[in-house]
């Protein structure tokens, strides 16, 4: 539970981050880390179609480089993106301005007001200069999609044992992902829909336009 829903002692190491939506109605938020991937986003695209809901993307700067058609069909399609760093970069690894820079790196491209830290790890300077530019979207639950340890069953027993009012999903829009998340991602969706659960966006805010 450590890893799938993370503890309010946890939670509280980063004041002002995001890790859940107060709601008195059933909804969640779905969201997406890593991509876009032109193997793998593409897909969960349709997925998402097919059941006629929106998620929010939070995407790598290097990827959205590589890949400029592929984070055109997120905007294009009404999904909300973030900011996940240029190179996908640990905070607690890196110091405070090259973390920075990274980060600026990356919004040169995803114009978003959204960020959310790859692997949930900042330090307070950190966090703090991000606050005063960023909505900071955590998590409430962490699918585990990536996890080679996992199967796809193991990921869509996270989605029902730990979701809740107001919960922030994460998958992974990632080739580590696509074994566990291409299954249990339309199982998880069609569980919650069945549940009564309404699914809702963080809406990014600036302009998301990518140059030609």
């Amino acid at each position: 539970m450590l890893i799938e829903q993370p503890p309010f002692l946890y939670r509280a190491i980063f004041p002002g981050a995001i890790w859940r939506k107060p709601a008195n109605e059933k909804c969640v938020y779905l969201s997406f880390d890593d991509g876009p991937s032109p193997n793998i986003t593409p897909w969960v695209l349709d997925t998402l179609d097919r059941f006629g809901i929106k998620a929010t993307f939070f995407c790598v700067g290097d990827n959205v480089r590589k890949h400029p058609d592929v984070y055109r069909m997120l905007l294009q399609a009404g999904h909300s993106v973030g900011n996940h760093t240029f190179n996908h970069i640990q905070g607690i690894c890196t110091p405070t301005s090259a973390y920075m820079a990274n980060v600026d790196k990356a919004a040169q491209l995803i114009h978003s007001r959204l960020f959310r830290p790859p692997h949930g790890h900042l330090r307070l300077p950190q966090m703090n200069a991000l606050r005063k530019q960023y909505d900071i979207i955590m998590w409430d639950v962490v699918t585990r999609d990536y996890s080679p340890h996992m199967s796809p069953e193991g990921v869509f027993r996270n989605v029902r044992r730990y979701s809740r009012n107001g919960s922030i999903i994460v998958f992974h829009d990632s080739l580590k992902a696509e074994r566990n998340m291409k299954i249990a991602l339309p199982l998880s969706i069609e569980w919650l829909l069945n549940e009564g659960y309404s699914f809702r966006i963080f809406p990014h805010g600036a302009s998301t336009c990518l140059s030609k």
